[in-house]
């Protein structure tokens, strides 16, 4: 009797333990739950986004580096409330190729700096790594060079075709490093008798006091082998030409617009053709006058 008991229990704790490696009830006639049945998602590797939605958000942070802005002019950025903000870039040491000695001088002048400096503030832009004038160059050298000998010469064909695949291949980017110089004019402080006057004497006095600050800068940095170049306006334009459109700039670079004076302002109005042969005299005759006037 005890045997049978026991291969009772046995075989219930086998039939338990199997139907429960079926996900199935312990009751046969209970209903099984209904599984509810999982959705496979495909995630696509790649995200499309359209170009507004990228450009809106790179370009928000500039929008919160330089807010309230109206315009370009004289080489700095003004701001609704006559505040002016002056651009340079900042070309840096190769800090990790120094010995200990060299990176403590580094830190002490830069340190010193900081220290004196009044107001300054850093913006730091990536770009695509564009090798388009490196590859230009070469093509340059290959062109004007006749007694190249044709191992150099394919060498030339084979570098330009690998540059030109490893900058499409993937993604890189460079870091462009700025430094921001802001100074606020008061009119209180300027006396004019017309508007024109207190104009040019607010772009003058914010123009002289921050290239005062950069000037002092780029002496101090020196010491550090740091390079500071203050940026024009067709620099500051090009900064905001890559910050707008970075993905666009490879394809359509800010010194192309230059190159084919896209920039340039011109009179779009209908010329009859001696007008046009009246202009171009004129513009050819101005340009032979600039030698002689350099030379004298």
């Amino acid at each position: 009797m005890k045997d049978l008991l026991f291969i009772a229990v046995l075989v219930s704790a086998v039939y338990v333990f199997y139907r429960i490696m079926l996900k199935e009830p312990i009751l046969p006639w209970k209903e099984k739950k209904p599984q509810t049945p999982k959705v496979k998602t495909k995630t696509s590797k790649t995200k499309k986004t359209t170009n507004t939605e990228t450009e809106e958000e790179e370009a928000r942070p500039f929008q919160e580096l330089f807010p309230n802005v109206v315009g370009i002019e004289n080489h700095m950025i003004r701001h609704s409330n006559n505040t002016f903000s002056l651009m340079a870039e900042v070309y840096p040491v190769n800090y990790f190729l120094m010995n200990p000695s060299e990176q403590d001088a580094v830190d002490a002048i830069f340190e010193t700096w900081l220290a004196q400096v009044e107001d300054v503030r850093w913006y730091l832009q990536n770009r695509f790594v564009d090798l388009t004038e490196p590859i230009k160059e070469i093509q340059r050298t290959m062109d004007s060079e006749d007694d190249l000998h044709p191992n150099a010469i394919e060498y030339g064909v084979n570098l330009i075709e690998e540059l030109k695949n490893w900058q499409s291949s993937t993604p890189r980017y460079e870091t462009k490093r700025f430094m921001v110089f802001d100074y606020r004019v008061d009119e209180k402080e300027i006396r004019a008798e017309t508007d024109e006057e207190l104009e040019e004497k607010i772009i003058d006095k914010a123009f002289n006091e921050l290239h005062r600050r950069l000037t002092a800068a780029k002496m101090q940095l020196k010491k550090a082998d740091i390079e500071v170049h203050m940026l024009t306006t067709d620099g500051i334009s090009e900064t905001l030409y890559y910050q707008f459109n970075r993905r666009r700039a490879l394809k359509s670079q800010y010194r192309d617009f230059e190159e084919q004076e896209k920039l340039a302002m011109f009179v779009t109005a209908d010329q009859t053709a001696a007008q046009i042969l009246r202009v171009k005299g004129e513009i050819e005759s101005a340009e032979k006058e600039k030698p002689q006037e350099t030379a004298s």
